[in-house]
C-alpha cells in the first residue's frame, strides 16, 4: 500500500489589487484612488527595515530570496515576517511557499510604474 498522494499545483500567492500605481506626475493630476494606492506603496518603503528588506530581495541572485536568506536585518524573525507581509500587502513583493520556506520576489511592474512616475517628474537638466 502506497502513502503517496498527488497534490495539485497552486499558483503563487498574488498581492491583492496589484496594479501599476499611477501615470507620471507630469502627465495629469492623480485621482484620489491613484494617490491612495501610491501613498500605500511609498509608506511601505518609508520604514528603514522595510526598505532594507526590499533591497535585499531586489538585489538577491535570481531576483528572489528565501526568507531564510534575508532575515539578518537587526530585528527578530517575527518582525521580519511582519515587514515582509506589509511589503506584500502594498503590492511591492510577491511570495510563494515551497515546503517550509517562503520565497519573495519584487513585483517588477509596480516598481517600474513607480520609477516611471518619479523619473518623469524630474525636470531635465
Amino acid at each position: 500500500m502506497s502513502n503517496i498522494k498527488v497534490l495539485p499545483l497552486l499558483e503563487p500567492e498574488a498581492a491583492e489589487g496589484v496594479v501599476p500605481c499611477c501615470p507620471p506626475l507630469t502627465e495629469r493630476p492623480l485621482t484620489a484612488e491613484e494617490a491612495e494606492r501610491t501613498a500605500a506603496m511609498f509608506k511601505a518603503l518609508g520604514d528603514p527595515v522595510r526598505l532594507r528588506l526590499f533591497s535585499l530581495v531586489a538585489s538577491h541572485e535570481g531576483g528572489e530570496a528565501c526568507v531564510c536568506d534575508i532575515s539578518d536585518v537587526g530585528v527578530s524573525q517575527p518582525t521580519v515576517s511582519h515587514h515582509l507581509k506589509k511589503l506584500r500587502e502594498a503590492g511591492l513583493l510577491t511570495s510563494e511557499r515551497r515546503g517550509t520556506w517562503v520565497y519573495y520576489r519584487v513585483e517588477p511592474s509596480v516598481v517600474a510604474a513607480m520609477g516611471q512616475m518619479l523619473t518623469a517628474a524630474v525636470p531635465a537638466a
